[in-house]
């Protein structure tokens, strides 16, 4: 019995898209730096919500209902938290993670790729009783999702306060704590409430419009929100306590949408959030780039970022990133301090060879906390955040196997050199 079993996993594994090669270089350096410390009295950021084993299928063709199509399927390392996590991992940072797997196929398949990673599992939950969560997607021949379907039951059943709790002392102590709404509402408010009781920053990552909705119970412990454009829909309104505000249109019109014109369209509902406490909304626009938000002027981010503690062991990506990208003053504008002023920066994508986009935007958040983190300033981190994202897409993992910190170096410089401002007005 047991050798079948063994087989079975086996046969599996042939067939996942696992990382050739960790980044272990670059972390054995990073690590290092630590001017011969502890490197586990280092404040770390604690990384909370789904590991999942995602199965994806690209049709070689285009599909037809009621029947077979040609194509490839590919068992890859998924889960919004655990790609984030994962990708800090590889720009030389440590994420606690915090979750829940099974000792089932999929659930062994993840555990040994965290262990492998060096990365620590004592927050990761694990029991015979849970089955490992499953996402199965279909992809379209650009590799943008076409349809899923999400087995993640055991998020919601499993990873629940009294879990999270155990693990006090290191939500409590962490640089910042990331949140996927992928958690149950009661798991995610004690998670932001242990957070909260120590001042340490918490990052909400909305995951899908359904589960973005979330954000109602637990917006005042928030200051960092990582939205697409349907989700900041799905939260003002929430925030809002009715649809007031519609999904963006774009697709239907024939010519482009300026930037300009896309964040007036948007600016409603990021006041909304911003309005509701949260400090820092960073709206993702996939091929369009990035909305840099927040109240008051450009000083006034970096009162967003405060309360994240930078640790020493992620030098080498605070001294790369500073020498490509030194701090914009932004001398033309005035700060306001008045709390009516939004302020907001479009930050570009990056051409890429698409290969596949699921894991995009979780780089792009796990790149840009690693870098709040290192202590770069939040311009410096997104621009950071969507060069990792293009690594990600030009991936056949949802996490590029390896991450080269000079490639990502020079992408972070071309966006940070071409951020514009596109909005710096009074919401009066």
């Amino acid at each position: 019995m047991e050798s079948r079993a063994q087989r079975r996993l086996d046969s599996i594994t042939r067939h996942l898209v696992l990382p050739i090669q960790s980044n272990r270089g670059l972390q054995k350096v990073v690590l290092s730096s630590n001017n011969g410390g502890n490197k586990h009295e280092e404040a770390e950021p604690v990384v909370i919500g789904g590991m999942v084993l995602d199965i994806h299928a690209t049709p070689s063709l285009p599909a037809n209902p009621r029947t077979t199509t040609p194509g490839k399927v590919s068992y890859v390392l998924g889960g919004v938290a655990r790609n984030v996590a994962e990708c800090m991992s590889k720009l030389g940072a440590k994420p606690f993670m915090i979750s829940a797997l099974g000792l089932d196929m999929a659930g062994n398949l993840l555990l040994e790729h965290w262990e492998s990673a060096g990365l620590p599992t004592e927050g990761i939950w694990k029991h015979q009783n849970i089955e490992t969560a499953v996402v199965c997607s279909i992809l379209d021949a650009s590799g943008e999702l076409a349809t899923a379907v999400a087995s993640v039951e055991s998020i919601d059943k499993f990873l629940r306060p009294e879990w999270i709790e155990r693990f006090r002392c290191n939500i409590r102590s962490a640089t910042v704590v990331m949140v996927d709404a992928n958690l149950n509402p009661s798991a995610l408010k004690s998670s932001c409430q242990l957070a909260a009781e120590s001042k340490i920053p918490v990052w909400f990552e909305p995951v899908s419009v359904e589960k973005s909705r979330r954000i109602n119970s637990v917006v005042k412990y928030i200051s960092f929100a990582s939205p697409n454009e349907d989700e900041l829909v799905a939260m003002a309104n929430t925030l809002s306590g009715g649809n007031v505000f519609c999904p963006i249109e774009r697709e239907s019109s024939p010519s482009k949408c300026s930037k300009g014109k896309l964040f007036d369209m948007l600016k409603p509902a990021v006041w909304v959030l911003l309005e509701n406490g949260i400090k820092i909304v960073i709206v993702t626009l996939g091929p369009d780039g990035v909305f840099l938000c927040s109240k008051g002027g450009p000083s006034l981010m970096r009162v967003g970022c405060e309360g994240i503690k930078p640790y020493n062991s992620n030098g080498i990506l605070f001294k790369t990133m500073t020498a490509s990208c030194p701090p914009k003053p932004f001398l033309s504008l005035q700060d306001s301090e008045t709390s009516s002023f939004l302020f907001a920066v479009h930050f570009p994508a990056l051409p890429a060879s698409v290969v596949r986009l699921t894991g995009a935007g979780d780089c792009l958040v796990g790149g840009t906390i690693s870098s709040l983190c290192a202590g770069l300033d939040i311009m410096q981190s997104v621009a950071v955040g969507i060069a990792a994202s293009k690594a990600a897409v030009e991936s056949e993992t949802n996490v590029p196997s390896a991450i080269n910190l000079a490639v990502i170096a020079d992408d972070a410089k071309s966006v940070y050199s071409a951020a514009e401002v596109v909005f710096h007005q009074s919401m009066l």
